[in-house]
């Protein structure tokens, strides 16, 4: 006999494959769920909903949102599916793409994913030029200055965009660095309207940078696609003129990803 009742008459996922729906439930809905969302959509008593969520952020696979109730992926789970993007066959196959990038462009190209503080490398082809930027694979780089982090920021909700930019430092790496929050949603807005993003000298001065999004088959930002170079060799207008090189890369990479 089951010592909880409630629970005889809901939760027919078995016992050991409940923590994983959960995960892959919030993993789905790509933003922070409460813990009565995820009951309705799991069909799920509430008693066993809450004990797996604690488990969960005991160990560090999920973290609580700013309201203190609703959860969202936590530092584990997000190591977990950066891993399995980069699992051999799928890293052999995107070093292809990145690699055929690379060469077309004469520069190098990063994939990088949105973390808790920043945008994360997952994985570069460097540029055979001797003059580079070195930002090998596990850097962190800002959101707020430069083309991976201001393309994740794009695909924020409005309002949750604006709490962030308030709430996050904007530091100042650059004299063009934008550190005021409402000039960076003007310039976020552009990003938008135009489906890539654009770094002109705002993390390093004489670098610039243009990102492309890669996205799920329900059109969510998954991870980004970018080239950066010296302004010695290609200035922002420059590296603008390989977008639609940039874009089928991108394309090929969410191809990977169904």
């Amino acid at each position: 006999m089951p010592n909880n009742p409630s629970e005889s008459a809901k939760g027919q996922i078995p016992t050991n494959l409940r923590l994983l729906k959960i995960l892959e439930q919030i993993a789905k809905e790509g933003a922070p769920v409460s813990p009565r969302a995820l009951s309705a959509a799991l069909d799920l008593p509430k008693p066993t909903i809450h004990r797996l969520l604690a488990t969960a952020e005991e160990e560090g696979f999920l973290q609580r949102d700013l309201d203190g109730r609703s959860f969202g992926p936590g530092a584990r789970l997000r190591v977990l599916s950066a891993n399995t993007l980069s699992s051999q066959r799928v890293r052999t196959e995107r070093l292809i793409v990145l690699k055929k990038l690379a060469e077309d462009v004469g520069e190098t190209c990063n994939l990088a994913a949105p973390g808790r503080y920043g945008m994360v490398y997952l994985d570069r082809v460097e540029t055979h030029w001797p003059l580079r930027i070195q930002l090998p694979v596990g850097t962190r780089v800002p959101f707020h200055c430069t083309a991976s982090g201001k393309m994740y920021l794009s695909s924020m909700r409005q309002d949750k965009l604006r709490r962030l930019l308030q709430s996050m430092p904007l530091e100042q790496k650059t004299p063009s660095s934008i550190v005021d929050p409402d000039d960076l949603l003007v310039d976020i807005a552009k990003i938008r309207e135009r489906g890539y993003s654009t770094d002109n000298q705002e993390f390093m001065e004489g670098m610039a940078a243009i990102a492309a999004p890669i996205c799920d088959t329900q059109g969510r930002l998954l991870t980004t696609l970018s080239i950066h170079a010296p302004i010695q060799r290609h200035d922002l207008d420059d590296l603008i003129g390989f977008i639609e090189i940039l874009r089928a890369g991108a394309h090929r990479l969410e191809e990977l990803l169904t």
